[in-house]
């Protein structure tokens, strides 16, 4: 058996799953590469293609020393397949299997619905690189071009390990998903990607870092779902994902952060006190606290949306068929078959919203959905210790999971961030309140200016605390015209 700690660079594809030895599927992939490539020039990073970027490229998968960073030009990026190792003798740990061996190979009867969670999540990873791709042009600085860069790699590099299933383990089937994964475009009017909220534009860096704070989240809480998975290489693939996907939501969070911590040491200095004396702190050319919770109510609810129906069958069949499990469920003390348990939903019941106690099988969504408020929750609790730290009166919230939703028990329904609901015409007359307006975006939009200086920061953010793999703060992150 190969060393599956250490990843081999003998082929095209690096990798630590024998593609050397599996002539078949790794000439499958490599057929794929070339359509990859064409994608990720027409709808990757645009314009910095030839640029140098200091990344960090994945060269094991020991979590001590996994990767190395040098400079290297985007379209020569060495994506990789990697599994975590093999636990030996894995078991099954939910649903009707728990207690068999994993498999090794896909479970006939669940093949479709098998093929359908990979090409989803598969979904999602193009997606972010394409709404991402017109930053650069207006990055606030050198370190943070190199982050946004860094995640649009993984996130290729996760599209990588879903076609890799998809090839191996599915035959021709997998082969036409494995197009298709770059046939759909996020925003594309005939062939869009499958949710919803990747096809929702990313205009400016605030919803950058919102998007990594929040819909990376959601994107960690599928993947830990899936790592739980009785299908042995699903589980592999996406818990080395999780090592990488941490770096997106420290991205996220951190770029939040300094966002937050720019606007308050301006407000300090010019001496204002009311942070919603919103005019006066825009003049400062900072973003407002006020519209940080608004681009924080829209992205979190856009998030909510992605964990579907609250009740599914889906998500109980897919537990049931050992496929997909629940956030850490080793750690969960409960027979992990859930056939007599409930677990309570939040529903609208007669105009008002009540917690109703559902069987839980059915309710996994609304559980996962839970674990990720609680994980968000303790984000936006660091966010509001650095505005309190600078004795601004503001604290940031999470709103009601009633507001703004377009998938589930309040998708027909209008509510305020607090959970009250509202008719039509109060909530047209408020909305603006609580989503960000059209002039928001054009007052976020005008800050955007691309800083290319090595140490240097646009106006409205603040530097970072320490620099990627310990460089110094006016280290040259990226070499943008490297001639």
């Amino acid at each position: 058996m190969h060393d599956a700690i250490h990843v081999d660079y003998d082929t095209m594809i690096p990798n630590n799953v024998g593609l050397s030895e599996d002539r078949k599927v790794l000439k499958a992939l490599e057929k794929w590469h070339p359509g990859y490539i064409d994608w990720w020039k027409g709808l990757g990073p645009d314009g910095f293609q030839e640029a140098l970027v200091y990344l960090r490229t994945a060269v094991s998968v020991d979590p001590k020393g996994w990767a190395k960073f040098d400079y290297v030009k985007m379209p020569e990026y060495r994506w990789g397949i990697l599994l975590a190792p093999q636990e030996e003798e894995r078991k099954v740990p939910f649903g009707e299997y728990k207690g068999e061996a994993a498999w090794q190979e896909v479970p006939g009867e669940h093949r479709a619905m098998l093929r359908r969670l990979i090409v989803i999540q598969g979904d999602t990873e193009p997606a972010s690189v394409e709404q991402q791709r017109h930053l650069g042009a207006t990055a606030p600085s050198l370190y943070d071009m190199r982050n946004l860069f860094q995640v649009n790699v993984e996130e290729g590099r996760h599209l990588w390990a879903m076609v890799y299933l998809l090839q191996k383990y599915f035959g021709r089937d997998g082969r036409e998903e494995s197009e298709e994964l770059l046939q759909r475009h996020s925003g594309d009017p005939d062939k869009p990607r499958m949710l919803g909220a990747f096809n929702e534009a990313t205009p400016d860096w605030l919803s950058f870092f919102m998007f990594t704070f929040f819909t990376d989240r959601d994107g960690k809480m599928q993947l830990e779902s899936l790592a739980q998975s009785g299908f042995d290489p699903l589980s592999r693939t996406c818990r080395f994902m999780l090592t990488e996907e941490a770096h997106h939501m420290f991205v996220g969070e951190t770029g939040v952060g300094r966002t937050i911590q720019r606007t308050c040491d301006a407000m300090n200095e010019a001496g204002i006190d009311d942070p919603y004396d919103i005019n006066r702190v825009r003049d400062l050319g900072v973003i407002d606290l006020p519209t940080l919770q608004k681009k924080a109510n829209m992205h979190y609810t856009l998030s909510l949306d992605l964990f579907g129906s609250e009740v599914s069958t889906n998500a109980a069949n897919a537990f049931n068929a050992g496929l997909k499990g629940r956030f850490h469920e080793s750690r969960i003390e409960d027979d992990h078959q859930l056939t007599k348990d409930t677990y309570p939903v939040v529903k609208r019941v007669n105009g008002h919203i009540e917690m109703v106690d559902t069987p839980a099988l059915s309710a996994l969504n609304m559980r996962l959905r839970d674990d990720y408020a609680r994980d968000c929750e303790k984000g936006v609790g660091r966010w509001n210790k650095i505005i309190e730290k600078t004795g601004v009166d503001f604290q940031l919230k999470l709103p009601h999971t009633a507001f703004h939703r377009g998938i589930g028990e309040f998708a027909q329904s209008e509510a305020s961030p607090d959970g009250d609901i509202l008719s039509a015409d109060e909530w047209a007359a408020r909305k603006d309140d609580w989503l960000p307006s059209k002039a928001d975006g054009d007052f976020i939009a005008s800050l955007m200016e691309q800083v290319t200086t090595p140490g240097k920061y646009a106006g409205w953010i603040a530097p970072p605390k320490v620099g990627i793999d310990n460089k110094p703060g006016d280290f040259e992150y990226v070499k943008i015209d490297p001639s």
